[in-house]
């Protein structure tokens, strides 16, 4: 007799389990908590629990949850960690779950929490008898700063199944493309000087200048060039997201610093896009004697493209009664793909609501996910 608790109550406790990341050490924290309530819960299930250490922080780590044995098995994915949030911002506590209005409010539960108890409840019936092929949950860490959890699985190459549904939001549509993207730091360092004489100095903000001419040229390049009307934004965006330099008016720039984020489209390398993006900097301010610093923020997140003709596509696409789409948002699915899954992101939270104060999920979503889920196990592993 399983322990199991309802559903609501599983979502209450994961929303309940603090598991924030981030890039700020102060807001930063582990996901430990979460992944061992879920183990709790998948050991009373009958799984065969597994538990990965990420190698760089003992409170977090990733959860490979297994029903079954054999090959070529289903992969439930979803993520165990949030953004931060500013509780002054919400109406209600975001750490506790709060129903009203025919939604379920709370941090996590669009983006992605809920999904994975939703998994859990699609499943509770099930016993490792009852299955040709292996059921596999997978929970991992750290996937909003920097999908360490997913590179983690990807480095030891372990294969999971055949095929994957991970529970990003998308309004229970299923999606088969996504972009991917880079972010990349420019530094430029010149010297300063009394702003009286510019022969004083060699103005870094003056180069950087250049370069933002000679990256929105690339920028135009880019999208002539590539197109996917599959996508709402049917081109590679480039953003130039922040630039800082210098310190007083008087007082020739010496050091100029500019972060961006490119979004390639399937097809497109993310290698030979930042090389690029690398010469055409150095192009920009090589008659200007300034030195080039690059910065590698976020190395880069492949983007994701699964055959149209793909078993678990049209399988989707049968079970949501939607056309598989395409979305701009990444994931941790091209991770997945290239151990071998092919990958649908499918899930019953809305991008809309993802990483916003007074985050929900519509409480009608909660069936038709269930249905969907148990729907998908009884074709790919009974």
């Amino acid at each position: 007799m399983t322990r199991l608790p309802k559903l609501l109550d599983l979502i209450d406790a994961l929303i309940g389990t603090p598991s924030v990341s981030s890039f700020e050490p102060g807001l930063d924290r582990g996901n430990r908590a979460v992944i061992d309530l879920l183990a709790t819960w998948l050991e009373d299930l009958g799984f065969a629990v597994e538990l990965q250490d990420l190698g760089t922080d003992p409170a977090k780590a990733n959860l490979i949850a297994t029903l079954g044995s054999g090959d070529d098995g289903l992969v439930l994915a979803g993520h165990t960690d949030t953004v931060p949030c500013d509780p002054a911002l919400w109406r209600r506590d975001p750490f506790t779950l709060h129903e009203a209005d025919g939604r379920l409010y709370g941090l996590g539960s669009a983006d992605m929490k809920a999904f994975l108890a939703l998994a859990i409840e699609a499943v509770r019936e099930l016993r490792a008898s009852d299955l040709k092929r292996p059921l596999v949950l997978l929970a991992t860490a750290d996937e909003e700063s920097g999908m360490l959890g997913a590179r983690r699985l990807l480095a030891a190459g372990r294969r999971l199944g055949r095929h994957c549904i991970v529970g990003e939001p998308t309004g229970l549509k299923p999606i088969r493309q996504h972009k991917g993207i880079f972010d990349e730091r420019i530094r430029l360092v010149g010297r300063s000087g009394h702003s009286s004489d510019p022969a004083l100095g060699n103005s870094a903000l003056e180069g950087m200048h250049a370069v933002i001419g000679a990256l929105l040229a690339w920028r135009e390049e880019l999208q002539a060039r590539h197109r996917d009307v599959a996508f709402a934004v049917p081109v590679p965006t480039l953003n130039l997201g922040h630039i800082h330099g210098g310190d007083n008016p008087n007082r020739i720039c010496g050091a100029c610093e500019l972060t961006l984020d490119l979004r390639p489209l399937p097809g497109m390398d993310i290698a030979a896009l930042r090389e690029q993006l690398r010469e055409r900097v150095l192009a920009a301010v090589a008659p200007r004697g300034l030195t080039v610093q690059f910065e590698a923020i976020f190395d880069g997140l492949p983007p994701l493209a699964t055959p149209a003709d793909a078993h678990l596509v049209r399988l989707a696409e049968q079970l949501a009664g939607a056309a598989a789409g395409a979305a701009a948002f990444g994931t941790e699915g091209p991770y997945y793909a290239a151990l071998g899954c092919d990958t649908v992101i499918l899930g019953p939270g809305d991008i809309a609501q993802a990483h916003q104060p007074d985050e929900y999920l519509a409480l009608g979503r909660l069936q038709p996910t269930i249905r969907l889920l148990r729907e998908a196990v009884r074709r790919l592993c009974l």
